[in-house]
């Protein structure tokens, strides 16, 4: 297995490659702003795309979807509970005085938690960690796990946005990250990789620092 980071875009958002190399194939994991840079490093592995995984719908984790998928085929994979962020996409990128991309494609596949998500012999286990939107998940794979923004290197997702709450996701982050072993590697939204034992001896956020809001 090889993860391939791609910080994309105006929100430095990272998309991530799932490359099996035997099997030739890859899985693109939050396809962002910049669509043509994602579709050139899919080339530089020589692997197919099978499959277009979204741990959240937030506007920066989607907008390359419309290219990505019509260039590719790869089906697209959401969690239903965010369903409705995806398609007020058009909506989120006034927010941010963005154009609107083109039309996103029904997703093809609902991630259910617990849900085996495959590329070539490797298999993640969708885990449900809402608290930054409703549907947000977290992809457990072997040693590593693609957090999505529900955590980062000494942080955690925003809990300012509507559909977002911080009791919620912090028992997300207690309940489905904290009980992986310390040396999984955690490869997030935004920001540098890091491990659930270095969050858990140092995330002020699940340390007790900041847990009174």
């Amino acid at each position: 297995m090889k993860i391939v980071q791609i910080p994309n875009g105006m929100f430095a958002e990272n998309c991530y490659l799932v490359v099996d190399a035997h099997a030739g194939e890859c899985a693109i994991v939050d396809p962002g702003e910049e669509a043509g840079l994602i579709l050139h490093t899919v080339k530089e592995t020589g692997t197919k795309p099978v499959a277009i995984w979204l741990t959240h719908a937030h506007i920066d984790h989607v907008l390359g979807v419309p290219r990505i998928a019509a260039e590719t085929g790869a089906p697209v994979w959401l969690h239903p509970a965010d369903r409705p962020l995806y398609d007020a996409v058009p909506e989120q990128a006034a927010w941010f005085g963005l154009a609107p991309p083109g039309s996103l494609p029904p997703p093809d596949h609902e991630i259910a938690p617990g849900a085996r998500l495959s590329v070539g012999g490797l298999d993640f286990e969708a885990r449900h960690a809402p608290g930054h939107s409703p549907g947000s998940v977290c992809l457990v794979g072997p040693g590593v796990v693609l957090s999505g923004d529900v955590l980062f290197a000494g942080s955690i997702g925003r809990t300012d946005l509507p559909g977002a709450d911080f009791e919620t996701l912090i028992a997300s982050i207690e309940r489905e990250l904290l009980p992986l072993s310390d040396d999984t590697i955690v490869y997030s939204g935004h920001g540098p990789e890091t491990t659930i034992g270095r969050e858990r001896r140092t995330n002020p956020f699940l340390t007790g620092v900041d847990r009174i809001v």
